[in-house]
């Protein structure tokens, strides 16, 4: 069963407000920042609307070499400039941050035990993490606000946080939650969808394996801390027993994979139970993937491997396709999970899908997860996004201790990688089995992240991390096969082998001086002028 978190957006104003009203007597149908903390129910209404800043969908991974839209992209083609303003991904994660900093000063008022205050104050601490890992990912080092700020606080012209200053303190509110907080167990069905300590330590080992890999690959700091502290996170949620995966990786993102009866999933944004019982809705199926505005391309499609195990250039089982579903014939299951093929259910105008429509999914694939016709004919979804789930933590584990031990042993690979790729359908992976067939450890690794979380936006931060998007994204984006029996469109440009080329490799670059970092908002550094630019931005 699945119970709705229900967000609360009447106190939005209260607060985000700088100062409480200055009145004599308040109305009764009024309510001001210094009447309002003084229960449970006060600080859980407070933190629900933290909840409403958890990420919806979107069509990130077009700025990875996983995904491609209508038209290029700016950030992966590397042609984007500073922007003039501060956007979304900027202000959002700091009135994220401003929210959780509001909790944390004022829930102390209210009339409940130490305990209790603490849980709340645990989950904004968090949420405080997760906007600062937001713009950490992005820009490295910034403005450090741990407190609400007034319109004078020298808080404002204040420079950047060192990236060192900036992660410890994400350490320090992880730490603090993954105390805290209580076990999904504890949380059970009437809280369903709140943030459990388990949720703290899975997302602390994302954090530190972001970090431990970056300083690894780009040679600064000391990436055994940060990898340490993931190995450890991971295996603390592994170790609790309150996750396991869910049997049917396609019905992960659908109806069928939701509320507690699905221990996979550790943090989702919730949409609601129904049309009827629902925060808000999404149609992520038909204006995002439908409509072409994120397709998957040839680069991920040719990652799966065959069912032996083995990649399509090296697999015995490997046929040239001469029908678009002969791509997905002998594949690992999670490819037909993640693109949709031919005899799948499509929208209500077209019941079946045959193949790709080339005037909007470019790159002649499209992508399934989350892809259900009711939603497409009501287009007010209430399937909730997977932000974390308990597969990320099995391939942080293994990638972690891989990448701080140098090898990883058969029996870990087994606890991690090897029940996903049983999953999928797919041989073990042994050290052996690497040995024999001349493969990287450290590379197969990296493909089973890659296509086990394909369509959830990891991508480009694994790119950026690895070092290795200056390798990857100048390289021309490639499609599908052109099956020229099947497809319709007769204008699309294709190589010499007839693949489809969506966008020649003169046409991208990646500057490595400058673009494993985001620039700032040209605004932001006129309001501050303590507040430097980005190298090379």
């Amino acid at each position: 069963m699945k119970v709705l978190l229900k967000h609360t957006f009447v106190t939005l104003a209260l607060l985000t407000s700088l100062a409480a009203c200055e009145v004599e007597r308040l109305p009764e149908t009024n309510i001001s920042d210094d009447t309002f903390w003084q229960s449970e129910s006060d600080i859980k209404t407070a933190n629900n609307y933290l909840y409403t800043f958890l990420p919806g969908f979107n069509t990130e991974d077009n700025w990875s070499d996983d995904a491609f839209g209508l038209a290029a992209n700016n950030i992966s083609d590397g042609s984007r400039l500073a922007p003039a303003t501060a956007t979304g991904d900027y202000n959002n994660q700091y009135n994220l941050i401003r929210a959780a900093n509001n909790v944390l000063e004022k829930a102390p008022r209210a009339a409940v035990s130490p305990a209790v205050l603490d849980r709340y104050l645990a989950e904004a601490r968090f949420f405080r993490a997760w906007g600062y890992f937001s713009l950490f990912q992005k820009y490295g080092g910034v403005p450090l606000i741990l407190k609400t700020l007034t319109e004078d606080s020298p808080e404002l012209t204040a420079p950047a946080a060192s990236r060192d200053e900036v992660i410890q303190q994400i350490y320090e509110d992880l730490n603090f939650a993954i105390q805290k907080l209580p076990t999904p167990t504890a949380l059970g069905t009437a809280d369903y969808g709140r943030i459990s300590n388990t949720a703290a330590m899975a997302f602390k080992a994302r954090v530190a394996l972001f970090e431990g890999t970056r300083a690894k690959f780009h040679k600064y700091g000391t990436p055994a801390t940060h990898l340490t502290q993931a190995v450890e996170a991971a295996k603390a949620v592994i170790d609790s027993k309150e996750h396991d995966l869910f049997a049917d990786y396609f019905n992960l993102f659908q109806l069928a994979g939701e509320g507690r009866q699905n221990r996979e999933n550790i943090i989702v944004r919730q949409y609601g139970v129904s049309n009827t019982e629902r925060v808000s809705t999404h149609s992520y199926y038909r204006s995002s993937l439908e409509t072409g505005n994120m397709n998957p391309t040839g680069s991920l499609a040719n990652s799966y491997l065959m069912k032996d195990g083995l990649p399509i250039t090296q697999s015995p089982l490997y046929k040239a396709p001469v029908k678009s579903v002969d791509v997905f014939a002998n594949r690992d299951t999670r490819m037909s999970a993640t693109f949709l093929k031919a005899g799948d259910p499509y929208m209500t105008t077209k019941p079946v899908f045959d193949i790709a429509n080339l005037v909007f999914n470019k790159t002649g694939f499209t992508f399934r997860k989350y892809a259900n016709i009711d939603d497409w004919n009501t287009q007010a979804s209430t399937i909730d996004r997977v932000l974390l789930r308990y597969a990320e933590v099995l391939v942080t584990y293994a990638e972690a201790k891989y990448e701080l031990e140098g090898s990883i042993s058969d029996a870990d690979l087994d606890l991690t990688i090897n029940r996903l790729r049983t999953r999928g359908g797919i041989a073990k992976l042994t050290n052996a089995f690497v040995k024999a067939n001349g493969l990287d450890m450290r590379e197969e690794i990296r493909r089973e992240r890659r296509v086990e979380l394909a369509q959830e936006g990891f991508r480009y931060w694994d790119l950026i991390r690895w070092k290795t998007a200056e390798v990857e994204l100048p390289k021309p984006v490639l499609g599908n096969y052109y099956f020229k029996s099947e497809y319709t469109s007769s204008t699309v440009n294709l190589t010499p082998n007839n693949y489809i080329l969506v966008q020649d490799a003169t046409f991208r670059k990646f500057d490595p001086a400058k673009d494993y970092l985001w620039p700032f908002p040209v605004n932001e550094l006129a309001l501050n002028p303590a507040l430097q630019q980005n190298p090379g931005w």
